[in-house]
């Protein structure tokens, strides 16, 4: 009896790692913050923090208090992923994907196995169709940095990026180092960049 009850956690640990990692081949396939191997182990981490609240204590104690400590501990993780970067917010969407995770590695440690894989497919599919709209209609913010140049110059490429059709969200100048913040369509992205590379010609441009 003891050896079917180890197997069946045994179980649930794995389907929990499994399908945190379908989540995390999704995020490492589209090159984010967090991978397969992450999600992996939150999923695995959280399923055995479940199965240890259920079954590693005898007495009277709340097998929901081991869970809560785990929804509110994966918010560390989560931070550590998300980037302010140039005036950009990056990685929030893999963090909420890590939080998913140990939701789902819940779930497998509770046994709930088709509410887990469930969740899983529901994750992907919005991760995918997402992609795919963003592709073909979303906008992507660039921040163009240009140098050396003047007032009078930063003028004339502002002109030249507007007539371009350009939308033109924030900039500035500093000593001889200007910045712009712009956005642009995802599906366009690369001869929008080609034109950009023809408008500032001469001077030192860095993209991100």
């Amino acid at each position: 009896m003891l050896m079917e009850i180890e197997w069946n956690l045994i179980l649930r640990l794995f389907i929990a790692g499994m399908l945190g990692g379908l989540i995390g081949f999704e995020r490492e396939f589209r090159a984010k913050e967090a991978g397969l191997r992450t999600h992996f182990i939150v999923a695995l981490g959280s399923a055995l923090f479940m199965i240890i609240s259920q079954y590693a204590f005898t007495g009277r104690f709340d097998a929901a208090r081991v869970a809560a400590q785990v929804v509110s501990g994966i918010g560390f993780i989560g931070a550590g992923v998300i980037i302010f970067q140039k005036n950009v917010v990056r990685g929030v969407t893999t963090a909420a994907g890590l939080w998913v995770a140990a939701a789902i590695g819940l779930a497998c440690g509770a046994g709930m196995y088709a509410v887990a894989v469930a969740a899983s497919l529901f994750t992907i599919i919005c991760l995918e169709t997402m992609h795919i709209i963003t592709r073909r209609y979303g906008e992507k913010s660039v921040m163009l940095t240009i140098s050396p140049i003047t007032g009078e110059k930063l003028t004339g490429i502002l002109d030249q990026i507007r007539k371009a059709k350009f939308e033109i969200d924030s900039f500035s100048l500093s000593d001889d180092t200007a910045s712009i913040s712009l956005r642009m369509r995802q599906r366009n992205y690369q001869a929008a960049i080609g034109k950009l590379l023809e408008i500032t010609k001469g001077f030192k441009v860095e993209m991100s």
